[in-house]
């Protein structure tokens, strides 16, 4: 029988789906339900984003999503959290584009080999 602490061991990942980025771009501004890194996934652009104040996508595609410009001296850990996100936030979605065969931004994937 698992204990408490092996039975919730685990982190809650949160997915929006929508049906294009203008759209998911407002509701991150006006549903309190959706929260900063959370990932938003528009299958009908090939987009898959992340939430914040300004959502961005980690495809190439990003529609009528943001698209970031890391520093080249940023790592993954710290450009996560000028955003106040997790690490997992940019690898899950990530994880997720690449699965559905979505072509994933070069800024985005440069920034995951710089770990930290």
């Amino acid at each position: 029988m698992l204990t408490d602490s092996e039975r919730f061991a685990f982190l809650v990942r949160r997915y929006h789906g929508f049906a294009t980025t203008g759209n998911a771009y407002d509701a991150t501004q006006t549903v309190d339900r959706i929260e900063t890194g959370d990932t938003l996934l528009i299958l009908t652009e090939g987009v898959i984003g992340i939430a914040h104040c300004w959502p961005f996508a980690v495809t190439a595609a990003c529609g009528n999503l943001h698209s970031v410009s890391p520093k080249p001296s940023d790592t993954l850990g710290a450009f996560a959290a000028s955003f106040s996100m997790a690490v997992g936030d940019f690898t899950e979605a990530v994880d997720l584009a690449r699965a559905l065969g979505f072509v994933i931004d070069p800024a985005i994937a440069d920034l995951l080999g710089r770990a930290g």
